[in-house]
């Protein structure tokens, strides 16, 4: 994939992850995620974190210069 291509999604990741939990706050939920909670809240909101921390981590090893 393309550098920007990882990064975007990454981005995309992080973004839908954080609303999702900040959204799971006030009790409303994006549509499209309304699968994870069927595994129970604690495994929902595991899936949402771990959704912010793989964005996160696509991010910077995107950016990432390994030759340096």
């Amino acid at each position: 994939m393309a550098k920007g291509r990882l990064t975007l999604l990454g981005f995309i990741l992080f973004i839908l992850g954080f609303s999702a939990i900040c959204l799971m706050v006030v009790g409303v939920q994006l549509s499209f995620l309304t699968w994870m909670d069927y595994f129970g809240k604690l495994p929902g909101f595991l899936m949402r974190l771990l959704m912010i921390i793989a964005g996160i981590m696509l991010v910077v090893l995107d950016n990432t210069d390994f030759k340096k």
